[in-house]
């Protein structure tokens, strides 16, 4: 079974997950191809998807929708399953409560899509990656820099999707 594990990355995390989870697919004898979802230009080959996006403002980027709202007719039928890119495990106390929430504002931006599953992981934060406003807000809530890949529950995730998929 071909499956793509399609992303959008910001600042490499969301990449570094779909890797992971396509080497995974890939372990129990699924091909699986994780690729930027702007460079499929042909999702119709693909018999599976694993998609996600790196989420600013409770929103996948702009590529990762498109590919979605462009390919709603092939996705349809297909099973898919999403993930997102955060940065719960950065945050605490009530911050960190909030973050699961986001799940469902990020699928009302993906309209029409019907989905197996959405899991939201948490990706490297640094510095680098908020302007000057966004550091001190981010501090002042509690947050905390570094990565927060958590790579068993992306590996346990990627054996339940193959499971699925064994089944037919």
């Amino acid at each position: 079974m071909d499956v793509l594990v399609g992303y959008t990355t910001a600042h490499g995390s969301t990449r570094g997950v779909a890797e992971r989870l396509a080497t995974g697919l890939g372990a129990v004898g699924l091909k699986a191809e994780a690729r930027p979802m702007e460079a499929v230009d042909d999702a119709d080959a693909y018999k599976a998807f694993v998609l996600g996006s790196a989420v600013h403002g409770q929103a996948w980027l702009d590529p990762a929708r498109d590919f979605v709202r462009e390919n709603l007719d092939v996705l349809g039928p297909r099973p898919v399953w999403l993930f997102s890119v955060g940065m719960p495990a950065a945050l605490r106390g009530p911050w960190r409560r909030i973050a699961p929430k986001e799940i469902p504002v990020i699928e009302k931006g993906l309209p029409g899509l019907s989905v197996r599953e959405h899991r939201l992981f948490s990706g490297v934060i640094t510095r680098a990656h908020l302007p000057r406003a966004g550091r001190i807000m981010f501090r002042l809530v509690g947050g905390r820099f570094g990565d927060y890949r958590d790579w068993a529950a992306i590996d346990q995730w990627a054996s339940e999707i193959a499971d699925v998929l064994a089944q037919g």
